[in-house]
């Protein structure tokens, strides 16, 4: 299954290659990585999609808090946080193209059933911006294609995650979250320290 870390790291060189080294290690296929600037100062923000076993998300959060470039780390699930991601789709609409002279208007009506935008305009291509869950991005990619449209390019940058607000009760029950009490969302010493994959160690500078 699919799950996804937010990860606060120091902004310094390097970091990305150490993180993306220790799931090369754990033998993890990193989905997608997100990377950008975050509320405090010297500090990285990275959304880290991988594919993994559904018990094993506490040990890789244990695993990238061994890493001394680590500030925080939290597991962000659909019902917790709000996860979206942006695609750049650019399709042939030309004369030349298989729809022809019509492709533009087909494409301006599938924009706004699938609620993207019309980014750039050219004599033979439109590009689509969209933001949305990638479930919907994948159906826009789908109607696209089973209707013969060429897609020239396609751009995604991934999932961004972010945990939602303090909510009432009944919000998180609609959400599929039960009511937790307040606990520190950092690992303690006894889950940190044991090394839960034997065979990977911090690789030496």
């Amino acid at each position: 299954m699919l799950h996804t870390f937010v990860a606060l790291v120091q902004d310094k060189p390097g970091v990305l290659t150490r993180v993306a080294s220790l799931f090369r290690r754990l033998n993890l296929n990193i989905v997608s990585l997100t990377v950008g600037e975050s509320e405090r100062p010297d500090t990285s923000r990275m959304t880290i999609v991988c594919e993994a076993p559904e018990n094993a998300a506490h040990r890789i959060r244990a695993s990238l808090y061994k890493l001394e470039i680590t500030v925080d780390v939290d597991e962000v699930g659909r019902s917790e946080g709000v996860i979206r991601e942006l695609c750049l789709i650019k399709v042939a609409a030309g004369p030349s193209s298989p729809h022809g002279l019509h492709s533009r208007s087909q494409i301006f009506e599938l924009a706004q059933v699938f609620r993207a935008r019309i980014v750039d305009l050219a004599p033979e291509s439109i590009m689509l911006e969209m933001t949305g869950a990638a479930s919907k991005i994948e159906g826009l990619i789908q109607v696209l294609r089973e209707s013969n449209y060429q897609i020239l390019e396609v751009s995604r940058t991934g999932r961004m995650a972010m945990r939602r607000g303090h909510h009432t009760s009944r919000v998180l029950k609609a959400l599929g979250t039960a009511p937790a009490s307040p606990t520190n969302s950092t690992p303690t010493a006894a889950e940190i320290i044991p090394n839960e994959f034997e065979d990977i160690h911090e690789e030496e500078e």
